[in-house]
């Protein structure tokens, strides 16, 4: 399974919003210099969120993006499937033997739970250099 740029510049915007949560809404110009993205894609990304409901624009001189809900509530799994689809390891599972496709389900369970259980105010309070920061095991 690999993360595409969807899933992972869709992971940027969210953290960014829950960094922010509570104050104005962010706007989508902010987020890609920070973190040197195209705006454009940007915009491509935030469309199947807000669908989602993860997150609501605000119109005006003043708006942007905020979340939907509270970071404590958003998980990684959530944004994820929202941008990439279902998490699977592999395609065709039916087709493979038995102990093959044991293996595929185990691992595809192993990280559903890193995802759903790592939430977007975990990922927003990472500090690189904590030694108690929050770790992610698959």
């Amino acid at each position: 399974m690999k993360i595409s740029t969807k899933g992972r510049y869709g992971l940027t915007i969210m953290i960014e919003l829950a960094k922010k949560y509570g104050d104005r809404p962010i706007s989508l110009r902010s987020i890609a210099r920070a973190n040197n993205l195209s705006e454009h894609y940007l915009e491509q990304l935030v469309t199947p969120l807000r669908n989602a409901g993860l997150v609501k624009s605000i119109r005006g001189a003043y708006g942007g993006y905020v979340l939907a809900e509270h970071p404590a509530k958003i998980t990684a799994g959530d944004i994820l499937r929202v941008l990439e689809g279902p998490i699977t390891p592999v395609e065709e599972l039916e087709e493979e033997e038995p102990a093959k496709r044991e293996l595929w389900i185990r691992i595809r369970d192993a990280v559903e739970e890193v995802l759903d259980s790592t939430t977007l105010e975990d990922l927003a309070k990472y500090n690189d250099g904590d030694e108690g920061a929050y770790m992610f095991y698959i």
